[in-house]
């Protein structure tokens, strides 16, 4: 009997009391179904993405993707691992340098022509990149390198120009291929001159010197800018109509252009006249007005007339009315406020000049072609012939073939060369003189005391050849005030006391400040004769260098015998009588006093007695002057006798009106003389005549004088009719109580009724005075 098949009973879940003991504890929630996978209807796609510009990572990064066939799978990592393989020696495979230049041209191309026209390269990655290339004249590379560098070059030298280095930017604008780049100079300066309107005279100059030398971009610049005031014209555009006007315009004052092109583009835009076209013909013509009218003066009479008619009977703003008006009150001042050139900017000379005359309707070559770059197939050849007349223009040396050493002196000239030329640039600017004069002056004015502004000016470095403005800047400051301050001469005191060098340059100031005295006015002259004097009574500057001084009717004016005064009062007042007339009779100094008592002439002498009489100096003179030396000049004054002149001095001629009681006859051999009346500021108050007042006595004619008194009046005194008689017959300069005079014992003071009586004695008697 077979047995019966017995199945296992299916297995039931047990219940576990734990797990209901937690679904209890927990309080129900709301069962979700799971997140669908799919893609929502309602749901937008996301936004297409650009591409990005950057590389895909390399293989070796990307995971296999996995297989479930396992023998697939393994198929796939050998041959990747073989791939993976060949990679890894190709990159350790050194390049050629074929394949480096290769690969650096691609890049420089790629870079070069990128979308906005370039890219910016940093400088270090620019350098390795040209230094692969390498320096092939002859490759397309290396010329569009070349090309970015002058292009660069040009703007830069454009952007950085002014008036005070214009003539230092000039050459090296001229050692960059303006031939090659004549496209991108015009460009450049249009733009450049466009963005900036005052500095049009400035653009103008430069392109004016540029077309001395190549007059080819002279003729470029004037037709573009033709060219593009007629674009601005017909579109209507004032502000490229403005800038071609004024560019166009100061180019005719260098004589770039010709005049005739401004008088058409005046008679264009004032043909049918408009607000802006008027507005554009008053700025065009306040720029080229005085120059049209100096040399065509027959079309600036008629565009003024042309613009009366406009204020007359057009209808335009009133603002614009007033722009004519004021264009009329130019004309009136002859451009006073708008010179053709600027002296500064007048830099070529009008022979040099090459003039183009191109008519505003004329067809015009732009040559747009120049502004890009092409490729030169003889790029060696074009750029020696430039730098043969680079070397012509800048007058460099020609032989370029000579050995190591000649080439090193050469540039060693050329260096030379080229700083003497910087040199007389700079001494012609005077910009460094105005500083060093402004900062001298600065240094005073903040000074408190004459130890402290000595210091500080010892400390200002002052250029070679400039130090003899340091004395000038003092007396010039010293000039300036209103009454003489002693602290200016107490400076040039302690600057002469501290170094032989400032000396000689005060020295050298008298010098010049006498022979060009006459430039200043009264109260200058006497603060400078003051400050002069200050340094002769110190011992601050010698006394030879009053050797300046020549006593004559012909040497001296006005203004130089007020310095005299001055200067004498005040080392009168300094050093007193008596230590001065010692020092002018030290024989060390006689040549020195030469010129102040001349010996050579008789008219001299006699002018230099009255002058230095006239101004109380007599002392000295007196002194010099003895009894010997009278009778040697007793022939002097006898020939001066005879001569039929009058010296008009200060001091004053006065007749004698009554002859004294002297017991001589007209017959006698001593004669009668005239009395010359110095007179002096302490008589003016009724002092009595001492020591420093003087008589002066001349011989006189002998013939009989009336008894009229006469009256004189000379600088708002009275003075009195006096008498005198001398026994010498020469020219004589007499002091009371000496030289043979004797007074009466009751003598009336100077200034009274009538003049003290002095009767002369022999000389012999009188030995004792």
């Amino acid at each position: 009997m077979a047995a019966a098949t017995v199945h296992p009973a299916p297995k039931l879940p047990s219940h576990d009391p734990s797990a209901e003991s937690e679904q209890d504890a927990t309080p129900s929630r709301r069962k979700r179904s799971p997140t669908s996978r799919s893609p929502s209807p309602e749901r937008r796609a996301p936004p297409l993405r650009r591409r990005s510009a950057s590389r895909s990572p390399p293989v070796r990064a990307r995971p296999l993707p996995h297989d479930v066939d396992r023998a697939r799978a393994f198929e796939r990592k050998r041959q990747m691992e073989e791939r993976l393989k060949d990679t890894d020696s190709a990159d350790t495979r050194p390049l050629s340098a074929a394949e480096k230049q290769a690969a650096a041209k691609k890049e420089y191309e790629r870079l070069l022509t990128m979308r906005s026209g370039g890219t910016y390269i940093p400088p270090a990655r620019l350098r390795a990149l040209q230094a692969e290339i390498g320096n092939d004249p002859q490759s397309k590379e290396f010329q569009r390198m070349a090309w970015e560098a002058l292009k660069k070059s040009i703007n830069g030298l454009i952007n950085k120009v002014n008036v005070s280095n214009i003539k230092l930017l000039v050459p090296e604008l001229f050692a960059e291929n303006l031939v090659r780049g004549r496209g991108l100079f015009c460009r450049s300066i249009m733009k450049a001159q466009a963005a900036s309107l005052p500095f049009t005279n400035i653009y103008a100059a430069m392109a004016a010197i540029v077309n001395t030398k190549l007059p080819q971009v002279g003729e470029l610049l004037v037709n573009r800018l033709i060219m593009q005031f007629r674009k601005g014209f017909r579109r209507n555009d004032k502000s490229v109509c403005l800038s071609s006007t004024t560019f166009l315009a100061h180019l005719i004052n260098q004589q770039v252009a010709h005049e005739m092109l401004a008088a058409q583009i005046l008679l264009l835009l004032l043909q049918k006249p408009t607000d802006d076209s008027v507005e554009i013909a008053v700025g065009l013509m306040k720029e080229v007005g005085a120059h049209l009218e100096e040399f065509q003066a027959k079309i600036a009479m008629a565009v003024y007339d042309q613009f009366r008619n406009i204020l007359h009977e057009a209808d335009i703003d009133k603002r614009v009315q007033y722009m004519i008006e004021v264009l009329f009150q130019i004309r009136k001042d002859k451009y006073k406020d708008f010179p053709s050139l600027k002296d500064e900017l007048d830099l070529v000379e009008e022979e040099d000049q090459i003039t183009h005359n191109p008519g505003l309707d004329d067809q015009v070559d732009v040559q747009d072609g120049l502004n890009v770059f092409k490729f030169d197939p003889d790029y060696e050849e074009n750029e020696e012939a430039y730098k043969t007349l680079k070397a012509e223009i800048l007058g460099e040396g020609e032989d370029s073939e000579d050995d190591e050493s000649g080439s090193d002196v050469s540039s060693e000239d050329e260096e030379g060369q080229q700083k003497e030329r910087e040199l007389e640039i700079k001494d012609q600017s005077n910009t460094d003189l105005v500083n060093l004069r402004r900062t001298i002056y600065l240094t005073i004015m903040s000074s408190s005391a004459f130890e402290e502004c000595t210091h500080k000016l010892l400390r200002i470095n002052l250029p070679p050849g400039l130090e003899h403005e340091m004395p000038s800047m003092l007396v010039e400051c010293s000039s300036q005030e209103r009454t003489y301050n002693k602290f200016y001469g107490l400076i040039g005191e302690r600057l002469c006391k501290l170094n032989r060098m400032w000396t000689e340059l005060f020295e050298q100031q008298f010098v010049k400040y006498y022979e060009t005295i006459h430039r200043f006015e009264t109260n200058r002259i006497r603060i400078i004769a003051q400050l002069f004097g200050h340094l002769l009574t110190s011992v601050a500057i010698g006394w030879h260098c009053m050797s300046a001084i020549r006593l004559s009717e012909e040497d001296t004016n006005s203004s130089s015998r007020i310095f005299i005064k001055i200067l004498f009062e005040d080392l009168a007042q300094g050093l007193g009588m008596k230590k001065l007339a010692d020092r002018m009779k030290d024989d060390s100094l006689q040549t020195s006093f030469a010129g102040i008592f001349p010996t050579d002439d008789p008219r001299n002498t006699r002018f230099s007695i009255n002058l230095l009489t006239s101004i109380a100096i007599v002392l000295s003179q007196v002194t010099l002057r003895t009894p010997a030396a009278l009778g040697q000049d007793r022939d002097l004054c006898r020939e001066a006798d005879d001569e039929d002149e009058a010296i008009h001095d200060p001091v004053l001629r006065v007749r004698i009106h009554q002859i004294p009681d002297h017991g001589l006859t007209l017959d006698h051999p001593y004669g009668v003389a005239e009395v010359r009346v110095t007179r002096l500021p302490g008589l003016a108050q009724g002092n009595q005549l001492g020591n420093d007042h003087f008589l002066a006595l001349s011989p006189g004619p002998r013939r009989p004088v009336d008894d009229t008194p006469n009256l004189h009046l000379a600088h708002d005194r009275h003075l009195d009719d006096g008498i005198g008689t001398f026994p010498y017959p020469g020219l004589v300069v007499l002091q009371p109580d000496g030289l043979g005079l004797t007074r009466p014992p009751n003598h009336v003071p100077l200034g009274q009724a009538e003049m003290e009586k002095l009767v002369m004695t022999d000389p012999e008697d009188e030995a004792d005075h």
